[in-house]
């Protein structure tokens, strides 16, 4: 039953979409699955067994340390999404995963093995440097809308972004189930945390959105669009 399972959550994924049953079986003998809970720390970037990893399920936020043990988030990692030795080299830095939903599964591989398997089946090794090509193109956006666009634009954008992705219809508007703090948002969006309390509260004065740390209701996720448009 725990083998079928694990070749399941592989089959569904993209990324192994174009392999047959006997080759993501090999997979499922490489792999390995865990659960956490919210608060859990999933990896470390300086590990001495370097390993890829999948999110199957719930949220992870990837944060860097500094030697005070203070986080400064750098990405938030949804269902689907890969993390850790992407560019297929062990890298160092003071890299965390800490999972954010109060459920999170992951499957791992060793760099070793993977490595292998993309050697043995060049369709997967495509298939991943598109995957990779996607996420640097999202890596620069980020940079751009970062350099290019206001503190407002930046939060209007993360949240549609948000509604569109995580987002659920309910009564007309989009519930967001909120797994990130103030601070959490104002990391992603790369403004002070005051800044970003003050520009919620505007939202939700004018009736664009109404947030509380459970949830955020967006009422017309089409009219808080055309706010991008005026603000930027």
């Amino acid at each position: 039953m725990y083998e079928e399972l694990k070749y399941w959550y592989l089959r569904d994924h993209k990324l192994f979409r174009i392999l047959s049953y006997n080759q993501i079986k090999q997979l499922c003998i490489i792999s390995n699955f865990k659960k956490a809970k919210k608060g859990d720390i999933l990896y470390f970037s300086d590990t001495k067994v370097p390993q890829i990893f999948l999110l199957k399920k719930g949220n992870i936020k990837i944060v860097a340390m500094d030697d005070d043990g203070n986080e400064q988030i750098k990405e938030i990692i949804q269902k689907g999404d890969l993390f850790g030795e992407l560019t297929l080299e062990q890298g160092v830095s003071n890299e965390v995963a800490k999972a954010l939903s109060d459920e999170v599964i992951i499957c791992s591989f060793l760099l070793s093995d993977f490595e292998n398997l993309m050697r043995k089946y060049p369709d997967l090794a495509l298939s991943y440097t598109k995957f990779i090509g996607f996420k640097i193109k999202k890596w620069k956006n980020n940079y751009n809308n970062l350099i290019f666009l206001n503190a407002e634009t930046r939060l209007l954008l993360f949240l549609t972004e948000w509604a569109e992705r995580d987002g659920i219809k309910e009564n007309g508007g989009i519930r967001i189930e909120n797994y990130l703090t103030q601070n959490d948002i104002a990391q992603i969006i790369c403004t002070s945390r005051q800044t970003t309390i003050s520009l919620l509260n505007e939202l939700e004065n004018e009736h664009q959105i109404y947030y509380s740390r459970k949830e955020i209701i967006i009422p017309n996720l089409t009219q808080l669009k055309n706010l991008i448009r005026k603000v930027k």
